[in-house]
């Protein structure tokens, strides 16, 4: 993965972005069950009352609370309140007992610390008098208060409140309602912050990775391209395909579940941790236990899972591999009746693959379970526990309930982690697949010095003692050649099946370089050559005709993009394929499928000629294109190509005799060497391989 990190930079503001907004909504995920417990805590068990210092509260409360303090605490009280008259109007709305009773009203100007002070010294006034109610002596009554937790004394300390706030007439379900509308509705606002943030997390996350991606796509792409054939004999064409679509696809996944959950899972996993310890410290052992149990059970199942993730996208290439065979080969297929055959062979590659895919889905498909299994214990645990606490009053309802929000978070936390864990992995393996192909140079480079023509062009091709050897091959496939192809002539090269024709032909445009001598155009060296500028003076048509999608007036115009309705007509006529383009319901407008595979292959033949032709090089190459054309397309072809390639290059491979007995120079190879060469009658008689050819093609009348 760190390979293709540099695809990343350029979206790092996008990331730091999208990290911010996942600190924001962790922090609103984290912050809800707060209110959540406070809701239950303070707007439902007490009835919205926040604090243990009432606002006022009637004399006689006021004297009775005061009898139980210490002499210095009944003055911090009688400094913090101030007396306020029966039926004074400022206070009877709020307070409606006030206008038949003298109440206290506390003072605007208190400190935080002050109103802790005064919260503590009420509590504890009301406790004792709980206690004095009971019958409990005072003396044991305040032993009792003093040794109330801090969380006991706030109930009491509220319990009082209620009492006085009931005493002076005030409508305490308003104030519980009110309180949980208020809670409630920042609640909302945190929900729809926290969803807002989540969508830009979405948004920036799907963004990163389809952008970064499409630029891993577009390298793969354009890497390919540069590839000479040395390196697609390294990699299948499945296998390059598979790399460029499905695992680009795998790593996108990753990136947008990495930025969605990698980041946020810790940022939730710590932060509940936190929150937890502060709600329930005493019953943390449960979230730790949890934990360990998740991580064991995580560990196991990425160490089950995880090899098979790497043989995953090895049996993708596979699997289209006989895919690409088959449709591509259906109409041999068909021929030899092999249908049944072929289907075993997908079927085969279908069921390895689908094997280990449910392999893997058993896995998950146990741990999920296993893993909301695990969830629901830790919850039963927490409230059996906090139950227990609740009742021993160590612990509220609303803090236990905040409690398993912050476990369910924790777990969930884990949960994600699993899942990009699991991810990882397959996601690593086509990231590897992916680098191996950016990273491998192309064999066939542009020079850096690159030599430049000093005068226009005129296509003359030299061969100087050029042997060459495929990579890994023991022996050389061409050895030791050393002719010229003039401008304004054909050269013809013929040979048996794997004499090395094609192999030589395709060292012209650089498809191969050669292992030892030189190539010359021009007298240039093509290594010396910009591939481009080599290419430009080259009309190449290959001995398999290839044609892509689109129309045959854009096929024809592939070499050459502004070329005319006349130059195409013109090259399609000299090429003998306006004899089906000017059908009615053909034309220069007929779709094209892909392959060409909706035109025979005598017409796939002569618009891959035509599209040569319209380019108008310098040099024509043609390998054994001539091959699916009738005796008589092909004779009227050659007298056309003769007239209209004037004084270009034509260097022609063929299989043929009377295709090139009429060239100016005949190449005869074998097993790779030139055996002959001349023309057809010098060769007839100075060349044995070439009389051997040539009589297993032609009558004796024909041979004089």
């Amino acid at each position: 993965m760190s390979k293709l990190a540099k695809y990343l930079k350029p979206f790092i503001p996008m990331i730091i972005a999208a990290i911010v907004f996942l600190f924001v909504e962790a922090i609103c995920d984290l912050n809800l069950p707060n209110y959540m417990s406070d809701i239950v805590n303070v707007g439902l068990q007490q009835s919205g009352i926040t604090s243990t210092v009432p606002d006022a509260m009637s004399e006689t409360y006021f004297m009775q609370l005061g009898s139980l303090m210490k002499p210095d605490d009944a003055k911090k009280i009688s400094d913090s309140y101030v007396l306020i008259k029966a039926g004074d109007e400022n206070y009877t709305s709020k307070y409606p007992a006030s206008k038949d009773k003298n109440i206290y009203v506390l003072k605007d100007n208190l400190t935080k610390e002050e109103l802790d002070e005064i919260g503590n010294i009420l509590s504890k006034s009301a406790g004792i008098a709980y206690y004095a109610m009971k019958g409990t002596e005072i003396t044991d009554a305040v032993m009792s208060v003093e040794m109330m937790d801090e969380q006991m004394l706030k109930q009491v300390g509220i319990a009082a409140v209620k009492q006085i706030y009931t005493d002076l007439g005030m409508d305490l379900e308003s104030i519980q309602l009110s309180y949980i509308i208020k809670t409630g509705m920042i609640m909302l606002v945190i929900t729809l912050i926290g969803t807002a943030a989540a969508i830009a997390v979405g948004y920036l996350a799907s963004r990163i990775a389809a952008e970064s991606c499409r630029n891993i796509r577009y390298d793969l792409f354009s890497r390919v391209e540069s590839f000479s054939s040395s390196e697609f004999d390294r990699f299948s064409t499945s296998s390059l395909i598979t790399r460029t679509t499905n695992d680009v696809t795998q790593v996108q996944m990753l990136i947008i579940m990495a930025i969605r959950m990698l980041f946020y899972s810790p940022i939730i996993g710590v932060g509940g941790t936190i929150m937890a310890l502060r709600k329930g410290p005493s019953i943390s052992w449960v979230i730790a236990l949890t934990v360990a149990v998740l991580i064991i059970m995580i560990i196991a199942v990425f160490n089950i899972a995880v090899p098979k993730f790497k043989i995953t996208q090895k049996l993708i290439d596979k699997l289209n591999l006989v895919a690409r065979e088959n449709l591509s080969g259906i109409m041999a297929v068909r021929a030899f009746g092999n249908q049944d055959f072929e289907k075993e062979r997908f079927d085969k590659a279908n069921k390895d693959l689908t094997g280990v895919m449910l392999f893997i889905s058993r896995v998950m498909v146990f741990m999920f379970p296993a893993i909301m299994f695990v969830m629901n214990l830790s919850v039963l645990l927490i409230v059996w526990v906090g139950a227990n606490k609740i009742s021993d009053a160590e612990m509220k309802v609303g803090d236990m309930m905040a409690f398993m929000q912050y476990s369910m978070q924790i777990i969930m936390s884990f949960l994600m982690l699993s899942m990009m864990f699991i991810m990882i992995p397959r996601a690593s393996v086509s990231a590897d697949r992916i680098a191996e192909v950016l990273s491998t140079q192309p064999s066939i480079v542009d020079p850096k010095k690159p030599k430049k023509f000093q005068q226009a062009p005129n296509g003359r091709v030299e061969f100087k003692n050029v042997s060459f050897k495929y990579y890994g091959a023991e022996e050389n496939a061409l050895e030791n050649i050393t002719f010229t192809a003039e401008p304004g002539k054909t050269t013809a090269i013929i040979g048996s099946t794997g004499a090395g024709k094609s192999t030589l032909i395709n060292l012209i445009p650089r498809f191969y370089d050669v292992t030892a001598g030189q190539i010359l155009v021009d007298g240039i060296d093509v290594r010396e050559l910009p591939q481009k500028e080599l290419r430009d003076l080259i009309g190449y048509v290959p001995q398999k005709g290839v044609l892509h999608s689109g129309t045959i007036a854009s096929n024809l115009r592939y070499g050459k993009k502004d070329a005319s309705d006349e130059e195409i007509k013109t090259a399609a006529t000299v090429a003998q394929a306006m004899e089906f383009i000017s059908k009615p319901d053909v034309g220069f407008e007929k779709e094209i499928a892909e392959g060409g595979t909706n035109v025979s292959g005598g017409q796939k033949q002569r618009l891959s000629i035509a599209r040569a032709l319209v380019k108008k090089p310098k040099i024509y190459i043609f390998d054994d294109s001539f091959s699916a054309l009738d005796f008589k397309t092909d004779a009227a072809l050659r007298k056309a190509l003769k007239e209209y390639t004037g004084e270009s290059t034509v260097i022609i491979v063929a299989q043929r005799v009377s295709t090139i007995m009429n060239a100016e120079q005949i190449i005869v190879l074998d097993e790779g060497k030139i055996v002959g060469m001349g023309t057809h009658r010098e060769l007839l008689a100075s060349c044995p391989t070439y009389l051997e050819i040539a009589s297993s093609q032609l009558s004796k009348e024909e041979l004089q």
